[in-house]
């Protein structure tokens, strides 16, 4: 491992081993820490690289819950899939009000780069994911730069889809478990983007799945896959997954797959019971 990654943590993890380092962040100016898991037949120095797939989470997580609480390695060790999922949030900055909601600051940075002060001097997760964390992976491990995947729940589907739909030259496909779909017009997104980008709703579509979908052009084809609990009952106020899946449907450029998953509500059962579907998906497309 290159000097500047340490690490934190290390435990076997069905013949894998899951790992957790931390890092010194431009992006954030802070000590970020991000998990890691290699399959058991990863090999930091085969001549073939391994397919990652890069896990955004939601709104109070860090890094360690879904590590600790959906058990995808087991998926993640049966198609050979190196996983890589950062916390949510710069750490340790102290903003007016940064620790004091749940929902907003410290744990919930909405992967965008903020725009509005005080927030905009480090809360830029968008950046942090898209050219610092993948390029530090991407330096630090035998990982594949053309066979790579992102996923997410929650805020973290919000972060996979619009990261994706931004850029799907740098993934082969995107998933996301009950995502925040529209945030420019629920309460989770009015408040975060108030604070992060500004009253000013003009600039707020470019970090809206909807909106992005909506005006997505591609020469080729993205394929993208969406599950939401029919018991989740952020549904209907926060997440809007199916005003997302009807303005991708109506794009000729978004293949998407939209799965209802009966009786399920928004949190990690939810995510535990699904989630080896989505690493199966995801295998399709990058699996070397």
């Amino acid at each position: 491992m290159a000097d500047v990654l340490k690490e934190v943590s290390r435990h076997k993890y069905f013949d894998g081993q899951q790992i957790v380092y931390s890092h010194p962040s431009n992006e954030l100016g802070c000590e970020m820490k991000f998990g890691v898991y290699l399959p058991p037949n990863y090999s930091p120095s085969s001549a073939q690289k391994f397919p990652v797939l890069y896990y955004l989470s939601g709104l109070s997580c860090s890094e360690e819950n879904f590590i600790n609480k959906s058990g995808f390695q087991r998926a993640a060790a049966k198609h050979g899939i190196v996983v890589v999922n950062p916390d949510t949030s710069p750490r340790g900055s102290d903003h007016p009000k940064e620790h004091e909601h749940w929902d907003f600051g410290s744990g919930a940075g909405f992967y965008l780069d903020a725009e509005a002060e005080p927030w905009n001097s480090n809360y830029r997760m968008y950046s942090y994911v898209t050219k610092e964390l993948i390029s530090v992976a991407q330096k630090n491990l035998n990982i594949s730069t053309e066979n790579a995947a992102i996923s997410g729940h929650s805020m973290g589907g919000h972060g996979a889809l619009t990261i994706f739909l931004k850029h799907p030259d740098l993934f082969k496909c995107a998933t996301a478990l009950a995502p925040i779909s529209n945030p420019c017009v629920t309460p989770w997104g009015i408040k975060a983007f108030t604070n992060y980008l500004g009253p000013d709703q003009s600039t707020w579509a470019p970090w809206d799945a909807t909106e992005l979908a909506r005006k997505f052009v591609s020469s080729t084809e993205v394929n993208i896959l969406v599950c939401q609990g029919t018991a989740d009952t952020f549904s209907e106020k926060e997440l809007h997954t199916e005003t997302f899946i009807k303005a991708a449907e109506a794009n000729p450029g978004i293949n998407v797959e939209y799965r209802v998953r009966e009786g399920y509500n928004h949190f990690f059962p939810y995510i535990a019971s699904f989630i080896e579907e989505h690493i199966e998906y995801v295998a399709g497309f990058i699996k070397c």
